[in-house]
């Protein structure tokens, strides 16, 4: 089979390997869609570790299940979850699933930028979940990122009626857009420097859009008479994460759905959150088994219009230029990898 074997962003290379056996209890998937994340081009976070054969966002069918294995079969249309968790430790008893030491150590083999993968038993166990007939392969990639959103939102209780900031409108920004949209959130502004990623923002629920946070704040008084209930940072750009506490409301929360470059440090004034504006802020990573399922019934019952992102679906020898894609920013929002068809179609591009 084939695999795409990351070194760098600029450096990926396409390599045939057998394709992996299974055990008892293990399964195998042929990868029918593998979704970029922008996360996959953090060079310093894989540096040390490559080569690596990344991909964590896939749906496909299952060729076999190993011995022992009774609630999935042959040609099941799946969703997988790379980032499992055990179920019984404190954390996860507590519903901190994603602090669970056996979800941040379990993974695919070899990953998801491959024609298969197999399952190991525990990922078999709590990270394979049936695809909804109204649902294609490639927007059932979506659920991992659209549930890893999804326990953002829940984190910080956006509801009906709250004003959103959403700073940040690559694909994460635009997931968190509509889903707040999709939720009844009566103000969304979004903002990134990038104006192709604004088009986008407008096209899937943000009212306003601008390059800076500043360019809302006047607009957001005038129509809800105070800040933001809640931002939502998909960038980890400290200027921004500094922009984002100032814009929300006393008493608000903010998010911080993606990490900063290593070793930067935010100077906040402890004492102004304490005596004065009682802020919260929190952060979320990965995803529940529970969170995963809901998102698969959010995009069958069309809440969110995954499908409406799609820009590029790439064959997985021409994955080195659906990463420059990803990194321009420019062309696409949402890129898609199908390892198992060659070729490319180019949709929905703005």
């Amino acid at each position: 089979m084939q695999i795409a074997s990351y070194y760098s962003n600029a450096d990926i290379r396409i390599h045939d390997i057998p394709i992996p056996e299974i055990g008892d209890g293990e399964c195998l998937i042929k990868v029918h869609s593998s979704g970029i994340c922008g996360s996959d081009l953090m060079e310093w976070y894989r540096k040390e570790k490559v080569p690596l054969v990344l991909g964590h966002e896939i749906a496909g069918e299952i060729i076999a299940v190993g011995k022992g294995v009774h609630h999935i079969q042959e040609g099941d249309r799946v969703a997988a979850s790379h980032h499992v968790p055990c179920m019984e430790c404190k954390y996860c008893q507590r519903g901190k699933e994603t602090v669970c030491s056996t979800l941040r150590s379990t993974t695919f083999d070899p990953g998801g930028f491959s024609q298969y993968v197999r399952m190991p038993e525990i990922n078999t166990r709590f990270g394979v979940f049936p695809i909804p007939d109204n649902v294609t392969y490639d927007e059932a990639s979506f659920a991992e990122p659209l549930s890893c959103v999804i326990r953002g939102q829940n984190r910080i209780n956006l509801k009906e009626n709250d004003s959103v900031i959403v700073i940040g409108s690559g694909i994460s920004g635009i997931l968190h857009i509509a889903l707040a949209r999709s939720k009844g959130a009566k103000y969304i502004a979004a903002i990134d420097i990038n104006p192709e990623r604004l088009k986008w923002a407008e096209k899937f629920g943000a009212d306003i859009t601008a390059a800076t946070v500043e360019d809302v704040e006047t607009h957001l008084l005038e129509k809800t008479g105070s800040k933001a209930d809640k931002v939502i940072l998909t960038t980890g750009n400290p200027n921004a994460i500094l922009s984002g506490i100032e814009a929300v409301d006393d008493g608000g929360e903010v998010l911080l759905f993606a990490p900063t470059e290593p070793g930067i440090n935010i100077p906040i004034s402890v004492n102004d959150v304490f005596f004065k504006h009682e802020k919260t802020l929190t952060t979320t990573y990965a995803n529940s088994p529970e969170e995963l399922k809901e998102a698969l019934k959010i995009i069958s019952c069309h809440e969110v219009d995954v499908a409406g992102m799609i820009t590029h679906k790439l064959g997985i020898e021409d994955i080195q230029m659906g990463f420059a894609l990803v990194r321009s920013g420019e062309d696409s929002l949402k890129v898609i990898i199908n390892p198992n068809q060659n070729g490319q179609v180019e949709t929905n591009a703005n």
